[in-house]
């Protein structure tokens, strides 16, 4: 058998009042919140696929400031193992109300909030990519090299 890693992206963003843009989704038929994430497509930039992905779960135009990582987490629902790609990312604007499928809506919370939710989170990567943020964990995006380029 072999084995098929995820490459996904996720974005931290905090507005001027500290803070974070989550979604509100549906997963396996439970409500959870994430951070806008997704799949990288094919022959897609990472940094594209980020700010895509946002915009289509959150409405929200962003602006990639920093890189904080790549995260590694197992799903125990599937065992399929994801690699996140993680950045920072400035709110511009906000673009649309339409978004993806099995999107309830966007939401801006404090970490407490976020704290809050628990077992709501979609994985624990959600309060861990955000603590690491406040940690002040910051990469230049140019750490990343992608091959598209």
């Amino acid at each position: 058998m072999t084995w098929k890693p995820h490459a996904t992206v996720a974005v931290i963003a905090e507005d001027d009042q500290g803070r974070f843009l989550l979604v509100e989704e549906l997963s396996n038929g439970q409500i959870v919140f994430n951070q806008p994430a997704g799949h990288i497509e094919e022959d897609e930039l990472i940094l594209d696929a980020a700010c895509r992905e946002t915009l289509e779960e959150t409405g929200w135009e962003v602006e990639p400031t920093y890189f904080l990582g790549i995260y590694t987490y197992k799903a125990p629902a599937n065992g399929v193992t994801y690699h996140r790609f993680c950045y920072a990312a400035k709110p511009v604007r906000k673009v649309t109300d339409e978004l993806d499928n099995g999107i309830i809506g966007p939401h801006w919370l404090t970490l407490n909030e976020i704290r809050e939710l628990g077992c709501k989170l979609r994985s624990p990567l959600v309060l861990q990519c955000i603590e690491d943020y406040r940690n002040g964990r910051r990469f230049p995006l140019e750490v990343v090299i992608d091959g598209q380029t």
